[in-house]
């Protein structure tokens, strides 16, 4: 029977920093657009481009706009130096926002174009000031396509909400894209249920003020402005922190692996007295600028991607002095490693392998030209692919991006014929996949790290707090830890694989 009872319980808090969010945003928008609707209807010339302006961001992917925002704001903090966040609530913000003005713009010009001239005429024609004749007569008349115009950016700034996981911005989406990685269908029905079931809501009741509106009914005005606000109070509520200590904030990347780390971080730092929350669905390059800036405290990353992709080094240096450059370079600090490694490795299905004689990338690299490669969504772009590419003179017939637990299902289905897999997962051995030898040692090594914000390198109790976790995790164990997740039958939540790893901590 499917157990619902794991993301009810973190519904609350994720549908009021969902509300939260979207109806700052709508907020946010409905005050920018006032004024620009005023200066539109005083120069009917001005409305083209604001019109267009707005349309041109509307064509955007909603997902592409809030990441837009992470970089531009780096680049605003960097250059301002103003301790601006940049990661979280003020990137998702600011794109929902502009991701609204279309429809309030659109719908307010509209209502106000669509009265009959002679009204207007009238109230010219008893001395009516321009302020009177819009307060008075333009805006009553308008006021139920505005409403329609309202409507509309609700439902679309509640739907793309869902997509600020990726940035660090809690939202219902949590449940979507975790759900997806780890093929938690409940997780991902409540995620989009939820949502829907907002939205739905939310639309009813500007429905029933619109509709007040328009049949001049007070009370349905009203009705409707009490359903917003005891959603808005039940958000408070639902928000509300326990406790004055700050949360610590711990971060994940998007792979199961990372959500089950991430959940035995929190694990141990609630047992030391901490209030915590896991940020997860973080891009690598996200992730370290995130902690980096202290918008998260605590992560794993791996050595590989750290010499890489953060310090530029094109060696594998030890891990004690890739440790002393991070922190001399960026102010990070780095506790130690957890005691398996994840390295990026190559791998193709067992009975293929053998049919094509290939047992290391050099084997592959001579076959590659006929074959479909399969990547997870970073590793085409990063250093360590181009460095395959470089000493072996990979090129493959064709490449495709998947999400990692697609990409395993598309190799199994023959859509993908070699894919970016990962030392530690346990896939790897219960698909019985051949993982191909690196004789070049073109890829580096991948030792799972913990890493901490800079802020938090003098906060002993804190690093105290993180040290039983150094050294304790085995990779078979973690090998384990990950299939509980990825496999089909009898599959495991994150935070219960954590909890079956934690157990068994220290043993490899």
């Amino acid at each position: 029977m499917a157990d619902w009872a794991p993301a009810l319980e973190l519904l609350p808090h994720r549908l009021a920093a969902h509300v939260g969010l979207s109806a700052a945003a709508l907020g946010l928008a409905l005050a920018i657009s006032v004024p620009l609707v005023l200066a539109m209807r005083r120069s009917p010339r001005a409305a083209a481009p604001v019109l267009g302006i707005a349309s041109l961001i509307q064509t955007i992917p909603a997902l592409a706009l809030l990441a837009l925002f992470y970089p531009l704001l780096v680049v605003l903090r960097t250059a301002s130096g103003v301790d601006v966040p940049v990661l979280g609530f003020l990137p998702a913000l600011l794109a929902l926002t502009l991701y609204a003005l279309l429809p309030l713009l659109r719908g307010a010009m509209t209502g106000l174009r669509g009265i009959d001239p002679a009204v207007t005429e009238a109230a010219d024609a008893i001395g009516m000031t321009p302020t009177q004749k819009f307060t008075g007569v333009e805006l009553p008349l308008a006021a139920p396509v505005m409403m329609a115009g309202l409507r509309t950016a609700a439902v679309w700034t509640i739907g793309a909400a869902t997509l600020a996981t990726p940035i660090g911005a809690t939202s219902l989406g949590d449940f979507i894209f975790v759900g997806l990685q780890t093929e938690d269908w409940i997780g991902v029905a409540v995620g989009c249920l939820g949502a829907a079931g907002l939205a739905i809501a939310v639309d009813a009741l500007l429905g029933l003020i619109e509709h007040g509106l328009s049949h001049r009914s007070r009370a349905r005005i009203f009705a409707g402005l009490a359903g917003l606000g005891l959603i808005a109070v039940a958000a408070l509520v639902a928000a509300r922190p326990a406790g004055d200590h700050r949360t610590i904030v711990v971060g994940a990347k998007s792979f199961s692996e990372q959500y089950i780390l991430a959940e035995v971080i929190a694990a141990r730092l609630a047992q030391a007295g901490y209030r915590t929350e896991i940020r997860s669905g973080l891009g690598s390059a996200v992730a370290f600028r995130a902690l980096k800036a202290g918008d998260i405290d605590v992560y794993v990353d791996y050595s590989g991607t750290l010499a890489t992709t953060v310090l530029d080094r094109a060696d594998d240096p030890p891990l004690a002095e890739l440790s002393r450059d991070l922190t001399a370079r960026t102010g990070v600090g780095v506790v130690g490693p957890l005691g398996f490694e994840n390295a990026y490795v190559l791998a193709m299905r067992g009975d293929e392998a053998a049919k094509l004689g290939v047992r290391d990338l050099a084997d592959l690299a001579r076959v590659a030209p006929r074959l479909t490669l399969g990547g997870d969504i970073e590793f085409q772009t990063r250093p360590e692919w181009r460095a395959v590419q470089a000493a072996y003179g990979m090129r493959f017939r064709k490449a495709r991006t998947y999400e990692p637990t697609f990409m395993y299902r598309a190799l199994a289905s023959g859509e993908a014929d070699v894919i970016s897999a990962f030392s530690s997962d346990g896939r790897v051995a219960a698909q019985r996949l051949a993982v191909l030898a690196d004789p070049k040692s073109a890829i580096p090594a991948y030792e799972a790290v913990l890493l901490i914000a800079p802020d938090k390198r003098a906060d002993a109790a804190f690093i105290a707090a993180l040290k039983p976790l150094i050294g304790s995790i085995g990779v078979e164990r973690m090998r384990a830890a990950n299939l509980m997740v990825d496999r089909d039958a009898d599959k495991r939540s994150p935070a219960d694989a954590a909890a079956w790893l934690s157990s068994r901590a220290g043993a490899r």
